[in-house]
């Protein structure tokens, strides 16, 4: 089944809501840290709730221990970004699919945006920068499952 990966991020409460959307909807998320937050953080729990217990968390201590379970795994990497170039609607999603979402401060470098197979943008109104992070992860996941 697609997975959701978080690439080191800042709000607590984004990672709290994006955890609570992999245990509703049974997918595994991946965290690649360092996180801008102690992940013990009360306000990951509160944003979690009482669905933190329910979902298959991944820590990986780095992007290169992502990178290294991802390519031994021949998963694909779908990297969700202001910088895509397909809309998220358009894609054809595979069940081994890890979509990942940045940081909500800075996205992702370079290298990350190299190393996806696909770069996917929600169509957004002119002018405006981005959507919720934890939006963003549940739109384009409902549409990949």
């Amino acid at each position: 089944m697609v997975s959701l990966a978080l690439y080191q991020p800042d709000i607590p409460q984004n990672a709290g809501s994006m955890l609570r959307l992999g245990a509703c909807l049974g997918v595994d998320i991946h965290l690649v840290e360092p996180a801008g937050f102690d992940l013990s953080d009360p306000a990951l729990k509160r944003a979690g709730m009482d669905y933190l217990g329910h979902v298959v968390l991944t820590r990986h201590r780095s992007w290169g221990d992502f990178e290294a379970m991802r390519r031994q795994a021949g998963r694909r990497l779908v990297l969700l970004t202001t910088r895509g170039d397909s809309p998220y609607t358009d894609v054809a999603y595979g069940a081994d699919d890890i979509l990942m979402v940045g940081r909500e401060s800075s996205g992702v470098p370079d290298h990350v945006h190299a190393a996806a197979a696909l770069r996917v943008v929600i169509p957004m109104a002119a002018g405006l920068r981005s959507i919720n992070v934890a939006t963003a992860a549940a739109m384009v996941l409902g549409e990949a499952l």
